[in-house]
């Protein structure tokens, strides 16, 4: 297993109280962490149990120290940084609640040193060892290896150059004593290239001007961040301004800054790449236990053979720590993420259904799993043991059959229970509602149809599009038309419901206008099979538009919609889903009215909290109502400003819905996406009325879910419906020591109503490894998963406490993962260098990009509605959508083979890697950016766009013209490709570099510095480290 060190540099090893950019500091965590993991406060890192682990990391001070090193001098240079002679504004130092060094300001800048100094200097490091590339070699047998990322004894080389495999990420051992001026920010090592112009700050005190490690004071806080170096231009600091680094220095000012090379660090384009290579393409297998599979963005092919394919559940990691204590001395979370009804891809086998008759699934008398693979058949096969409580059962007459020589049943292959992780058993009526078989679901269309939604065109749109799209509804494998009834009811103050009845000439309206008292008026021809009543369903398709045309009615309804359709499905004793196109915020005197509480003021305030929970009340209760009738919720918005989400999405987000924004909609832009949106809900495989366990075996259990579902106790999550798109993850904690040989079993069981209207269980088995070994831990982890978990736990935390506390937690939770991998399963190393396990090395990228998500930033300039909406939106999704939210595709389109099928390659998300002569594609599956620089070739414009340059280009265009040449139809094909593949239709916006709308694409590039606060990955990393040498010491 290759472990990787990445070396990072001494200004951060100084305990700061604040970190850069997030507000308020959040160095220290809360005594007692208020979701922390595994209970307890953040753990001091005790000794490990003797031979248990190996040695940790030597002590610093027996190193020898490099040859001429002044201990406290304080103009030691560090290699890369510039002092450089501005005074730090007391102003900003305030909030460390330290006096401004008097030091700062006396610093002059001597000229650069000469070449000859700079590679002594390095090379009395000692720690010059080649080191290949990034990319880490296949692992190898042995448990441990390491793989640190040094520069090799840079005398070898003429000054100036570098080599290619030369990684500068150079680490003076030790952090500089808290005189030493520190203006710069600097990961210590620059690289040689380009050393030619002028490096201000002091000359090096004689060669290997380093400081010692372990010895100097190690963490006094109080050096002033520096704002600006990697991320580019920032502004100057302002109080209360969650973009400038507390404590930073105005940008930009004095000579410009050397920039580390942003290659050296890891990389999740270089990871994502290689897997891709490594197993592209390949069929993985499911029938060892505890495989790691690959990652989500791989094109692989899966065959099961006895443990459910990755698709359906991934896991934080696939080795779990034996014990509770290594879990928490650890604290890397357990979790799996299961999504039950992911869609698979046309090469492989859709889910076999097996059929009992009567007698339903056979099951353990005792903790009521299914019939699975790991259940151990003995006695001749007449009894079996089971493989989660140990019970041994009675093999029902009806299942008995001999086993062979290996102990194995004779119709192992043919039963697929037996054979397989996942499958589908037929359910008996026991299984059903009142014991009777289910009727087929129903779709009902409500349509808002005030005053906004008439002008803008949306009704019409939406009465023309459902013609066609009810055509296309869901239907069983196999059945010529769907079994899916529909229904339509439009509203504004008062509700109207339709009567479609085949046998009526013209459809007839009922107008409901006790909002308070609310029932349908119809029970015969509101719910109708689409392809008998189809011509009066066009009929009044065709006249909603002009029914409400000249409507002046701007106040809307919206507790009663949801209401209606409830009482509709018990009505007709069937589950089924709203679609609910709404414009505005309900202010009608009804249940559920709702009045503007956003309020700026509480950003940054420990009452922030309450801008993203629901109003408690009426629609607490509708979640209930909805979630014990089958009744799903989708909810497509038209707002044109605050109409407080986290209220009107509450029903949706517990009932397995989504909800679907289109802020300040127009019918030209935004028209054909919402169309997308539309399309995909209405079409996609789904469940209803479900209802999920997940079982596992003895030592551990399931002890929280999140996800877009409803629990009425700690076992049940219910879901009115359940889709391809939606994600439960679920966090498992010990309860007993668990066995290495044994493993770990789960078990997830979703009772549901098909489209159909059968009743059907679908079982996913997975077996994990366990070992007393945290290297296996950590060797087995996958960061994409990783990242899916503190996403979902960080976004209900914020539903209960500061985000200043979440986002300490989480820094805390990220440093103290790393340092226990640092302490327990690296080699020892000087303590400068960063050492990540390797299927971690990308994990800082992810967590700092997820810091500075809307949610999680306190930012005044972003708008409460859409951090709500991001925040229920990631409760319910599954690790592909988050990994890809969290880390955007940015694809360079200027130098792209037009001839080649091989999709292109994606580049770092940051904008060093952006020029001004290229065209990039930028997609996270809610948005796309086609950027185009300032210097593109006119004849890519010409090819793209039919202009003779980018100054023709009008702004508001949100589709390419479809042009007769291989160019366009290259770039069309993949931006189709994207938006086919992707669960979210996304709006293309066409930005110039330099106009104003840039500023919407920037806030992407995830390795920057965030928009609205939230530090670079560099600056991120260097922080990180600093915490984990703080643990370690």
């Amino acid at each position: 297993m290759s472990q990787q060190g990445y070396v990072a540099a001494p200004p951060y090893s100084q305990a700061q109280p604040g970190m850069g950019a997030y507000q308020g500091g959040f160095g220290s965590g809360p005594t007692q962490p208020l979701y922390g993991h595994y209970g307890g406060p953040p753990q001091a890192f005790s000794a490990p149990p003797a031979g248990m682990m190996k040695s940790s990391v030597a002590p610093a001070a027996s190193m020898p120290l490099p040859a001429g090193s002044s201990q406290y001098n304080p103009n030691v240079q560090q290699n890369g940084s510039h002092p450089q002679s501005y005074p730090a504004p007391p102003a900003v130092s305030a909030p460390y609640g330290q006096p401004p060094h008097s030091l700062y300001n006396s610093m002059a800048s001597p000229g650069p040193p000469p070449t000859q100094q700079l590679t002594n200097q390095m090379s009395s490091m000692n720690l010059g060892r080649h080191v290949q590339g990034l990319q880490s070699p296949p692992p190898p047998a042995s448990s441990v290896v390491q793989q640190p990322f040094q520069t090799p004894p840079p005398s070898t080389m003429p000054p100036g150059l570098q080599s290619p495999h030369m990684s500068p990420l150079m680490s003076p051992p030790q952090s500089p004593p808290e005189s030493m001026p520190m203006a710069s920010q600097s990961m210590a090592g620059t690289s040689m290239a380009g050393m030619g112009r002028p490096f201000p700050g002091p000359p090096p005190p004689g060669p290997g001007g380093f400081q010692q490690p372990g010895l100097g004071s190690a963490g006094q806080p109080g050096y002033p961040q520096q704002a600006g170096q990697f991320g580019g231009y920032m502004a100057g600091p302002q109080q209360n301004m969650p973009g400038a680094f507390p404590g930073a220095q105005s940008a930009m000012a004095g000579p410009p800054q050397k920039k580390l090379d942003p290659d050296s660090i890891p990389s999740i384009t270089h990871v994502i790449e290689d897997d891709q290579v490594k197993q592209g393409g390949q069929v993985f297998t499911t029938n060892i236990r505890g495989q790691v599979p690959p990652l989500v963005t791989t094109d692989f092919t899966v065959t099961d053979q006895g443990n459910a394919s990755p698709r359906f559940i991934r896991c934080t990691t696939y080795s779990l720590p034996c014990t509770a204590d290594l879990a928490k001395q650890c604290q890397v979370p357990l979790a799996a993420i299961i999504k039950p009804f992911a869609s698979l891809p046309k090469n492989e086998t859709p889910l076999y259904v097996v059929n009992h008759g009567d007698t339903g699934p056979v099951r353990c008398n005792r903790c009521k799993a299914y019939m699975c693979p790991y259940m151990q058949f003995i006695d001749g096969g007449r009894r079996y043991q089971c493989g989660f409580c140990n019970c041994v059962n009675e093999v029902p007459v009806f299942y008995f059959q001999h086993l062979d020589h290996m102990g194995r049943r004779v119709d192992f292959y043919e039963r697929p229970e037996l054979s397989l992780g996942s499958y589908e058993f037929v359910a008996t009526l026991d299984y059903c509602k009142n014991n009777k078989p289910p009727n087929p679901p129903a779709y009902i269309f409500m349509i808002d149809v005030s005053y906004n939604n008439i002008k803008s065109g949306l009704v019409k749109l939406i009465c023309d599009e459902l013609k066609t799209l009810l055509e296309k509804l869901p239907r069983e494998e196999g059945m010529e038309t769907s079994a899916i009834k529909v229904g339509f009811v439009t509203y504004n103050k008062v509700l109207h419901f339709y009567n479609v009845k085949s046998a009526l000439a013209q459809p007839q309206m009922m107008v409901v206008s006790d909002t308070a008292e609310m029932f349908v008026p119809l029970l015969d021809g509101f719910l109708v099979n689409y392809q008998d009543s189809r011509a009066v369903i066009y009929n009044l398709l065709d006249q909603i538009p002009d029914m409400f045309a000249d409507t002046a009615e701007s106040e809307t309804v919206f507790a009663p919609v949801i209401q209606a359709g409830v009482e509709a499905f018990k009505a007709a004793e069937c589950s089924g889903k709203l679609f609910i196109f709404q414009s505005s915020m309900p202010t009608a005197e009804a249940p559920g009215k709702l009045k503007n509480r956003d309020d700026k003021k509480l950003v940054n305030t420990d009452k922030e909290k309450t801008l993203f929970q629901p109003q408690k009340g009426v629609y607490e209760q509708l979640s209930k109502d909805c979630v014990a009738s089958g009744c799903c919720v989708d909810l497509f918005l038209f707002p044109s400003q605050y109409t407080d989400i986290a209220t009107m999405a509450d029903v949706p987000s517990h009932t397995g819905g989504s909800v679907y924004k289109y802020s300040n909609f127009q019918i030209e832009t935004d028209g054909e996406h919402f169309l997308r949106d539309l399309r995909k809900d209405v079409q996609k495989s789904i469940g209803f009325d479900a209802i999920m366990r997940v079982r596992t075996s003895t030592g551990f259990r399931a002890t929280d879910f999140f996800g877009g579902i409803y629990m009425n106790n700690t076992t049940d999550v219910e879901m009115a419906a359940v889709d391809c798109d939606n994600g439960v993850t679920v966090e498992f904690k010990h309860d007993d020591t668990l066995s290495e040989e044994t493993g770990a079993l789960m078990q997830c069981a979703l009772l549901y109503t098909t489209i159909g209207g059968q009743r059907r269980l679908r079982i996913h088995n997975l077996s994990l490894n366990c070992s007393s070994q945290l290297s296996e831990l950590y060797k087995s982890c996958e960061t994409d998963s990783l990242i899916n978990f503190f996403a979902k736990s960080a976004y209900r935390a914020i539903l209960n406490q500061p985000l200043k506390n979440v986002r300490e937690i989480l820094v805390n939770q990220t440093a103290h993962m790393l340092a226990c991998y640092r302490k327990n399963c690296a080699s020892p190393s000087a303590a400068s260098q960063l050492i990540l396990p390797d299927a971690m090395k990308v994990f800082p990228v992810y967590m700092n990009s997820l810091m500075k998500t809307a949610p999680l930033v306190g930012s005044t300039e972003l708008s409460t509605d859409d951090r709500a909406h991001q925040r229920l939106s990631v409760m319910a999704m599954g690790v592909e959508d988050t990994q890809l939210l969290l880390y955007p595709r940015l694809i360079p389109l200027h130098n792209i083979d037009v001839n080649s099928e091989k999709p292109a390659t994606p580049v770092r998300c940051s904008e060093e890697r952006l020029t001004d002569s290229g065209i990039f594609l930028l997609e996270n599956g809610q948005s796309m950016f086609l950027w185009l620089g300032q210097a593109s070739s006119p004849d890519l414009i010409q090819s793209l766009f039919n202009l003779p340059s980018l100054a023709h280009l009008q702004g508001h265009m949100c589709a390419l013209p479809e042009l007769d040449n291989p160019l366009s139809r290259k770039v069309r094909s993949i931006i189709s490709g994207l938006l086919e593949k992707r669960s979210n239709s996304m709006k293309l916006q066409i930005v110039r570099q330099k106009d104003k709308p840039e500023m919407l694409f920037r806030q992407f590039l995830v390795e920057d510095k965030g928009l609205h606060g939230g530090a670079s990955y560099m600056d991120f990393l260097c922080y990180v480290h600093r915490e984990i040498r703080q643990l370690l010491t």
